[in-house]
């Protein structure tokens, strides 16, 4: 990927241009020291007056309300502009000035509303910084410094402020009680900053040279070598992919890693300020020469199994089969915003339609008319595919039907949602909920509606990504949940008792994905690559779930990779270079797979000896437990030297009762609540009160048998006989009540059990 430069053959502005900003897809709004503004039309590349300043106002930033459909076909451009005479100025739609108000004693030097458009802040050479109400209305001095502010920023949720104080970096909350984070980020002078709310990665560029990403506590993820000049200028694109940073007569294209796309060299002198539009696909840059400066993002590449697709030009994709070596050029009669290419669909989306192709026909794509053109975000499932853009989530079939429009919650914003915020399956839609970070909204895929009750998957810890398995039935679908501490926890999209059941899998993992053929898992830490060949034996038999794993070291793809997708046999990892590589891995799970869903325990048998692996042979006998194949579990449990289980399987194997089969299976695999149930249901009191027993829960056997009528004395003499054996007395108040006259004689109690197992 890279940016294509291209400077207006007319220079706008007749001394430096200070600073610009997107008033729609095609229009920019620049400001210049010659105290004028110009608005920019890119169809034509021509530049008309939108308003002349004050002889004595110098526009040092521009800043638009958030929620204006911006970058869309119908924008509403209300702008603020900082100067330095210490005031900020309202520019309505028309340029007219709005308002007016005294901010600061000296320059103002920066500007910005706040993302939900309620507050906008202002930095000065006085060392303030200040907040201010939409209508302009002073509401707090956050801030008062002993040097120059030259840039603040807002955090994702707009609960806190980021801002440079010399060499440092600090991030101040709004609330007065709340902690402030200070670190110094470069060795010279901080001079801009940025911070992304999809991402919530921090960006800095200094007087030293370097650019750098930070996260949201301050820790250092990616420095740069130092550049040939100091960086003047830094911006985070939208979608939170991509980033570009500015110096004198240079300006470069890097990724969320860091790594470095493209280098452009112009002769424009310093890039003073850099604004990208809201697509993430053109960069408008002001120059110190006066020329306002734009770029497309082209040369964009995708693959999925053996198809390449590249955007050649702003209307141009190129697709190439790298089996048959055939090519196909795709022209567009609108810009190209986003692409996606996965299940053997290309999407493409311009700034007016939806073009679907099967990778069977590329001559004859579905397409239809976009109702906004700021779509900002697209996700791929095996059925169907999802739009999201300012009007919210909009499901699509792969033949341009609407399906369905999931009515997330008002304080979502859909603009910033991302693939670890929000995950497809082709019967379920999973939403982060925006309003708690603990909890993750879910949807039926086709219809719309709330899944369930409509009740969120609910953790304990703030959630930073979800994923949800692709194959199978509801009945196989499994959400996968990431929290701040990087542990990831599994959970079926089927409530179990009423409750969503979330286990923990494994912990410290920076990137995870699901098999798109399979319902199989991998992780990323570090360099160490871990594949779950079966992730719900963690629902089926806990302690056998190190057996289902295959772990490999590849050191060649660093400490920061991350994983693109896992497609068969196959999976992709971008490097913390950026560049893309496959790995392959063993095929023999995926075969097992498909074999235990055709029900051919006798063939998934004959491929784990075939295969001598012990994590085919751990997968296969979790397998086999949760569908009670009891044969085949006694096989792949003595592969694995699991000799007590082996045994534990015998023995339900001679159970004549299916009801006592069914209580002593779920038992076995961890489940000590339908057991219960279950024999209760069918009548069988004594063998529901005797599991409690065995589970030394004494409290539930005897409240039981209280309110059966039946066995008391039976729990009483087990609870008696097991103090014994601790050389304990009984401190139980309710134990003690109920042995108050009663006569324990074993033998009538054994005659008791008898006629009851007998029964």
């Amino acid at each position: 990927m890279r940016l294509k430069l291209n400077v207006p053959k007319a220079k706008g502005h007749s001394d430096v241009a200070t600073c610009v900003i997107w008033s729609s897809a095609d229009s920019v709004l620049s400001c210049g020291d010659d105290h004028t503004i110009l608005k920019w039309d890119l169809l034509t590349g021509e530049s008309s007056l939108a308003c002349k300043l004050g002889s004595d106002v110098y526009p040092t930033h521009v800043s638009q309300v958030p929620g204006q459909s911006k970058g869309g076909r119908n924008s509403s451009n209300l702008f603020a502009v900082t100067s330095s005479d210490g005031k900020f100025h309202f520019f309505s739609d028309g340029g007219r000035v709005e308002k007016s108000v005294e901010a600061h004693t000296g320059a103002v030097l920066c500007g910005k509303w706040s993302y939900d458009g309620s507050a906008y802040i202002t930095a000065g050479e006085d060392g303030q910084i200040k907040i201010w109400s939409r209508s302009g209305m002073l509401r707090s001095t956050l801030s008062q410094l002993s040097c120059c502010i030259y840039s603040v920023a807002w955090s994702p949720e707009s609960d806190q402020v980021l801002y440079t104080y010399g060499k440092e970096l600090v991030i101040k909350p709004l609330q007065p009680s709340g902690k402030l984070v200070k670190w110094k980020a470069h060795d010279g002078i901080v001079l801009n900053t940025d911070w992304n709310p999809v991402n919530n990665l921090i960006l800095s560029g200094g007087e030293d040279c370097k650019y750098k990403i930070w996260d949201s506590y301050g820790r250092l993820l990616f420095s740069s070598t130092a550049q040939d000049y100091p960086i003047t200028s830094i911006a985070w694109s939208p979608s939170g992919e991509l980033f570009a940073v500015g110096s004198f007569n240079s300006i470069r294209l890097c990724d969320k890693a860091g790594w470095c796309h493209s280098l452009e060299k112009s002769s424009t002198g310093s890039m003073a300020n850099i604004a990208w539009s809201n697509d993430s696909t053109q960069v408008a840059t002001a120059c110190s020469d006066g020329n306002v400066m734009f770029a497309h993002c082209v040369e964009k590449h995708l693959e999925w199994c053996e198809y390449e697709v590249t955007l050649v030009s702003r209307k141009s994709v190129e697709v190439h089969n790298v089996v048959n070596d055939a090519h196909e050029a795709l022209e567009l009669k609108d810009r190209v915003i986003k692409l996606s290419l996965a299940f053997n669909y290309l999407i493409v989306i311009t700034s007016s339609q939806c073009h679907i192709y099967s990778t069977d026909n590329f001559n004859t794509p579905s397409i239809f008319e976009l109702r906004q053109g700021n779509v900002s975000f697209i996700m791929q499932a095996e059925k169907h595919f999802l739009l999201a853009d300012s009007s919210g989530i909009h499901v699509y079939s792969y033949d341009g039907r609407h399906l369905c429009n999931p009515k997330i919650p008002s304080s979502s914003n859909t603009l910033v949602l991302n693939s670890r915020t929000l995950a497809l399956s082709p019967d379920v839609l999973a939403v982060k909920d925006n309003k708690d970070d603990c909890a993750v909204l879910l949807f039926d895929a086709l219809s719309g509606k709330p899944l369930g009750d409509g009740r969120p998957v609910v953790h304990k810890l703030e959630i930073i990504e979800v994923h949800l398995s692709q194959c199978g039935s509801l009945s196989d679908r499994f959400l996968t949940l990431v929290d701040k501490n990087h542990d990831v926890y599994l959970a079926s999209v089927q409530k179990q008792g009423g409750n969503y059941s979330l286990a923990k899998l494994t912990s410290m993992v920076q990137s995870l994905s699901w098999n798109t053929t399979v319902n199989m898992l991998c992780g990323l830490s570090d360099s160490n690559l871990t594949i779950w060949f079966y992730p719900p034996a963690l629902f089926v038999d806990q302690s056998i779930l190190p057996s289902t794993q295959f772990q490999r070291e590849y050191p060649e793809l660093g400490k920061y990779a991350e994983i693109s997708f896992y497609h068969e046999n196959t999976v992709s990892v971008y490097r913390e270079d950026g560049s893309l590589i496959s790995l392959a891995v063993t095929p023999y799970p995926a075969v097992l797979h498909r074999l235990v869903s055709a029900g051919k325990w006798h063939e998934a048998v004959r491929l784990c000896r075939f295969a001598k692996d012990g994590a085919l042979w751990g997968s296969l006998a979790a397998m086999s437990l949760k569908d009670r194949d009891l044969n085949t579990a006694e096989i792949a449990y003595a592969a694995i030297e699991e000799a007590d289980k082996v045994e534990c399987i015998n023995e339900i194997k001679n159970i004549g009762s299916k009801e006592v089969k069914g209580a002593e299976m779920a038992l076995f695999c961890g489940n000590s609540l339908e057991p219960e149930a279950s024999l209760l249901h069918s009548g069988m009191i004594y063998r529901a009160i005797q599991l409690n027993i065995d589970l030394f829960r004494w409290e539930r056997a005897l409240d039981l048998a209280v309110k059966h009528k039946t066995h008391v004395d039976t729990v009483l003499w087990f609870r008696q006989i097991h103090l014994q054996r601790l050389h304990r007395s009984e401190t139980n108040s309710k134990f003690k009540k109920y042995s108050q006259g009663v006569n324990l004689n074993w033998e009538n109690i054994q005659a008791k059990i008898d006629h009851d197992l007998a029964a």
